[in-house]
């Protein structure tokens, strides 16, 4: 299984719903929380470029937010990204 990695926020309804499609793959994402710990929006956003959350990284690809993660998911391109290792 891939290792996802997910920056989000609490209050954040995009990435409430990018873990419960996550949760639905059976994949539980390393999260950070960019609102408990403020200095490591710095870091995601020299990582992604974006300032929005979530960003989401499945291993070393750079997916982007919620709408990235959906549309993959629609296109068929998901699961076949969650399976590499």
């Amino acid at each position: 299984m891939a290792r996802v990695l997910m920056y989000t926020t609490a209050v954040c309804p995009y990435c409430n719903n990018a873990k419960k499609l996550l949760a639905e793959k059976g994949v539980v994402p390393e999260e950070i929380r960019i609102d408990t710990q403020p200095q490591l929006r710095q870091e995601m956003m020299a990582k992604s470029g974006q300032r929005t959350v979530p960003q989401i990284w499945i291993n070393d690809f750079h997916v982007g937010g919620f709408t990235d993660l959906w549309a993959l998911d629609k296109a068929g391109k998901l699961d076949a990204l969650l399976a590499q290792h």
